[in-house]
């Protein structure tokens, strides 16, 4: 599977889109004013169907989970030597912009029963990438007001499975109605 540049991850279609667009449609107003035919049929013809792309990628857009700190040097040097496939797939797919989808890592709560409706589902406010006894953790912070903990706790072991081989996870709950699930690398060895 390709992975784009993160510039290109962490750019948004719908302002793309809108930008484009919004100059097309323009210079075909200013060409309908002004007389000229063939451009205002092109400004016309592609701008006003562009605008009207970005205006609906805009209202299905999810945008990226933050990184809440900066990822220490030690701590890339660890991604880059004890990362997991899973662990590197869900940072780039939780960290870039996402179209038609209601929230970051919803097959993944629903398979692991931790979305029992849309008004209870968990919602992922952020990641960060931490050290923990030495191995890389990839550290998934959500927002979860009516889930408490403990069913969280209850799922650690599912979770292991759906994001293993090769990890372990620790559920916490910093405080309250917030809940970071930390997956961490078991480098063999």
């Amino acid at each position: 599977m390709p992975v784009l540049p993160a510039f290109l991850r962490q750019t948004s279609l719908a302002a793309i889109a809108l930008g484009v667009g919004l100059s097309l449609t323009i210079v075909g107003f200013g060409a309908y004013f002004s007389g000229n035919a063939t451009l205002n049929l092109a400004g016309f013809f592609y701008g006003i169907p562009v605008l009207l792309i970005g205006l609906a990628l805009k209202s299905a857009e999810l945008k990226p989970a933050p990184f809440t700190q900066p990822t220490p040097p030690e701590v890339l040097t660890l991604r880059e030597t004890q990362a997991t496939d899973t662990q590197n797939q869900v940072r780039i797919d939780v960290n870039r912009y996402r179209y038609a989808e209601r929230a970051h890592l919803l097959e993944a709560l629903e398979f692991l029963k931790l979305s029992p409706n849309d008004k209870a589902r968990p919602i992922l406010e952020g990641i960060r990438e931490e050290a923990v006894d030495g191995a890389y953790a990839l550290i998934l912070e959500f927002d979860s007001p009516l889930l408490p903990l403990a069913v969280w706790q209850e799922k650690r072991q599912d979770m292991e499975v759906f994001f293993g081989p090769g990890v372990r996870v620790d559920v916490q709950e910093p405080e309250e109605g917030f809940i970071d699930v930390a997956i961490i690398a078991q480098p063999k060895g």
